[in-house]
C-alpha cells in the first residue's frame, strides 16, 4: 500500500521513467517553493526558532572541529577560532547559492589567511579530515535509512524528478566511466607531484596530523563532531515539527539520510534538487511535504547566508561574496608562483 501511494504521488508530480529533465527539476521546485510561501503563516514559529538555533549550534560544532585539525597541524602558530568559523559560515553560505563547491575555495583562501605560516596544502589536508568521520556517521544513517520501506534504493535513483541524480543514476556506465577517468587524472598528477614537489607531500602529511594522535583526535575532532551531528538530528526534528511533517527520531534521520546523498550530487546549490525529490518520495502521504521539501532548505540557508555575510564583513574586512573569490584565486596564485620560484632544483629534475 505505501509503495502504490509514493508511485501516485510520483505520477501527480508528472515524473515519468527516465525522462527527467532540468527543466522540470526546476519546474518542481518553483512549486514547492511557491506552496511553503502559500503556507508561511500556517508554520509552526516556536520549532521553527528552536531548529534554526540547533542549526546555527551545527556549524558552530563542525568549525570547532576543523579548528581542532589545523592547531594540531601548527602546533606552534595560535590559530584563532574565530577566523576558522568566519571562513567556514563564508564557504558554507557561497555553496548554499552557488553549485559545484565554490564556497571551497573561499573556505580554504580565508582559513589559509587566518594562519600567516600556513600553506594551501596543508590547511586543504587539515580541512578534508572532518570527512573520515562524516563518512562514518553518514554510513550508519544510510544504513538505517535503507531498512524503513521508504528510502528509495540507489537503482530507483534514475525514477526520481531531479535531473541531475536521474540521469547519472540512468547512465551508470558513462557515471562509472567518468569517475574512474577522474581517478587516474589525480592518480597521475599526484605522482607527478610527488616526483617534482617533494615538500609539497611533506605540508599535506603536515596537515593530517591530527590522524596521527588518537588522543587528540578524539578531543580535538571527533568529540566536537559527534556534538555538531546530534545538534544537527535536534534541528531536523524541530524543522519537522515546525513544517507539521512530526519530529520523530525516525523522521529526523530519514532527513539527514536525504542530505547525505544530495551531498554527492554538488549539480545545484546545496543539493537543492535532489533533496526535493527524495523528501517528496519519502514522506509522499504527508500534505506539507512539498512545503517542507523548499522551506527547511530556505530557512537553514538565509541563516547560513546572514552568519557568513556578517563574518565576511566583520571578520575579514570584505564586501562581497564575489570579491573573497577573487582575491582568493589571485592569492593562491601568488603563493603557487612564489613556491615555483624557491624549489630545490634537484627535486624538479625528471
Amino acid at each position: 500500500m505505501g509503495r502504490i501511494v509514493k508511485m501516485a504521488a510520483l505520477a501527480t508530480l508528472g515524473v515519468h521513467h527516465g525522462h527527467t529533465s532540468i527543466g522540470s527539476t526546476i519546474e518542481h521546485l518553483v512549486e514547492s517553493t511557491t506552496t511553503f510561501f502559500s503556507q508561511l503563516a500556517g508554520l509552526s514559529w516556536g520549532p521553527l526558532l528552536i531548529g534554526l538555533v540547533c542549526y546555527g549550534l551545527y556549524l558552530l560544532l563542525r568549525s570547532r572541529a576543523l579548528w581542532g585539525a589545523l592547531q594540531t597541524a601548527y602546533p606552534d602558530d595560535r590559530v584563532r577560532w574565530r577566523e576558522v568559523w568566519g571562513a567556514y559560515m563564508v564557504g558554507y553560505a557561497i555553496n548554499n547559492v552557488l553549485p559545484l563547491g565554490g564556497g571551497n575555495i573561499a573556505q580554504l583562501f580565508l582559513t589559509r589567511v587566518a594562519v600567516p605560516s600556513g600553506s594551501y596544502p596543508t590547511v586543504a589536508a587539515a580541512l578534508s579530515t572532518g570527512v573520515l568521520f562524516d563518512w562514518f556517521m553518514g554510513a550508519l544513517v544510510m544504513c538505517y535509512a535503507f531498512t524503513q520501506g521508504v528510502f528509495p534504493k540507489p537503482p530507483d535513483f534514475s525514477k526520481l524528478p531531479a535531473f541531475d541524480i536521474s540521469f547519472l543514476a540512468s547512465n551508470m556506465r558513462l557515471t562509472l566511466l567518468a569517475l574512474t577517468v577522474l581517478g587516474l587524472v589525480l592518480l597521475v598528477l599526484f605522482a607527478l607531484l610527488s616526483a617534482k614537489v617533494r615538500a609539497f607531500w611533506e605540508r599535506v602529511r603536515q596537515g593530517f596530523a591530527i590522524l596521527r594522535d588518537w588522543r587528540l583526535y578524539r578531543r580535538r575532532m571527533a568529540s566536537w563532531q559527534l556534538a555538531s551531528w546530534i545538534a544537527r538530528f535536534a534541528s531536523y526534528w524541530a524543522l519537522l515539527d515546525a513544517f507539521h511533517i512530526g519530529g520523530s527520531a525516525r523522521n529526523a534521520l530519514l532527513v539527514i539520510g536525504v542530505q547525505v546523498v544530495a551531498s554527492v550530487f554538488p549539480f545545484t546549490p546545496g543539493g537543492a534538487g535532489v533533496q526535493q525529490a527524495l523528501l517528496l518520495t519519502i514522506f509522499a502521504n504527508n500534505p506539507d511535504v512539498a512545503a517542507f521539501s523548499v522551506g527547511q532548505q530556505i530557512a537553514t540557508s538565509v541563516l547560513s547566508s546572514a552568519l557568513g555575510f556578517a563574518a565576511l564583513v566583520a571578520i575579514f574586512r570584505f564586501r562581497s561574496f564575489r570579491e573573497v573569490l577573487e582575491r582568493g584565486r589571485a592569492h593562491r596564485r601568488a603563493e603557487a608562483a612564489t613556491a615555483s620560484e624557491h624549489l630545490d632544483p634537484h627535486l624538479t629534475m625528471s
